[in-house]
């Protein structure tokens, strides 16, 4: 691996990433050719090197190299060797996701019940109004011991309580109208149109999973295979949000 510097190939040993001036955030930016790709490549390598966990949402599958060892040539060699270095291509331990299976990689899933009423609300586009209501339809499948583990539970769930058998039930519920089930109904079947029902389901994933070292002691860089739902903006997004939130949780120490 390695970065290009005036149109020639620079050794990964060669550049160096100070980790302690990594930040939360950062853009990496610049024409076709230019090196961005190399350059992630060479930080998620070093910080993995370090013992660091790394995980990544591969966007055209270029990341991907950093799990096969470079290629050596007598140009590379020459070059390492006329400033010190004893050059030999490493791989990088790494691991393939993929959203609800769409991809080559473990397929990345969640419950409906662990992405929880407020999550769901936001990328539904409920109103606060709505979102209190589904809140209590969580609220209602808890107490009642029904599974919400993907849309289809989620419908079944809402089905019930607008049918005649299921009336009471909701009234029960409190200031929850059978108009507003009925809109919150209407909008998991537009959100499963986009692919949302790929990613809900079992086994669900652990972030854990994302949080580990391989026995040599390098982190394990997690890459994300996201070419598969570059047309399912709703579903990669919805993804994010649920990987931010059981991050926080989970690092949090549950708090």
């Amino acid at each position: 691996m390695g970065a290009l510097l005036d149109g020639e190939p620079v050794p990964e040993a060669q550049i160096r990433i100070p980790l302690a001036m990594l930040n939360r955030h950062g853009l990496i930016a610049g024409a076709t050719g230019t090196g961005k790709t190399k350059t992630l490549q060479v930080m998620a390598e070093q910080i993995a090197a370090h013992g660091v966990p790394v995980f990544a949402a591969d966007i055209k599958g270029d990341l991907s190299g950093i799990a096969t060892a470079g290629t050596s040539s007598d140009k590379l060699l020459e070059r390492t060797r006329s400033i010190g270095q004893d050059w030999q291509p490493m791989a990088s331990p790494t691991e393939y996701f993929a959203l609800g299976g769409i991809g080559a990689g473990l397929p990345v899933r969640a419950t409906i019940d662990d992405f929880g009423p407020t999550l769901l609300a936001k990328v539904l586009g409920l109103n606060g109004t709505q979102e209190s209501s589904l809140g209590l339809v969580f609220h209602y499948a808890r107490n009642a011991s029904l599974p919400l583990v993907d849309l289809a539970d989620l419908r079944a769930v809402l089905t019930h309580l607008t049918s005649a058998e299921g009336k009471n039930e909701l009234k029960a519920l409190g200031g929850v109208s059978t108009s507003t089930v009925g809109v919150i109904l209407r909008e998991p079947s537009c959100f499963a149109d986009q692919g949302a029902d790929q990613f809900f389901g079992q086994p669900e994933i652990e972030v854990a999973d994302f949080l580990r070292t391989a026995p040599d002691g390098r982190g394990i860089v997690s890459l994300l295979e996201v070419p598969g739902v570059q047309d399912k903006p709703a579903l990669f997004s919805t993804f994010l949000m649920y990987l931010l939130h059981r991050l926080f949780k989970e690092l949090a120490g549950g708090r």
